[in-house]
């Protein structure tokens, strides 16, 4: 029997933005690795329903979903080294 490992995270942060991106809220700018919120409301409902399911060890349910509430509110839409859109 094979048991699946999580990863260990130093922060809650981290571990929130682990969880943004499985579950497709943010993705890395592939050039300057910035994170980008992908305004996608079904994928930021996935992130937070996941970190209430299954938040890290110590940490509550609502703790959990708070985190990713934060990672997400601080994360733009655009990365801040590419050149703008014209």
């Amino acid at each position: 029997m094979i048991n699946e490992r999580r990863h260990a995270f130093r922060t809650i942060e981290g571990w929130a933005r682990h969880l943004l991106l499985e579950a497709g809220a943010i993705r890395e700018c592939e050039e300057h690795g910035w994170m980008r919120d992908r305004a996608d409301p079904y994928a930021c409902e996935r992130a937070l329903l996941m970190a209430r399911q299954d938040p890290p060890a110590g940490v509550s349910p609502d703790e959990a979903a708070a985190a990713v509430a934060d990672v997400l509110g601080s994360v733009g839409d655009t990365c801040p080294e590419c050149p703008p859109d014209v």
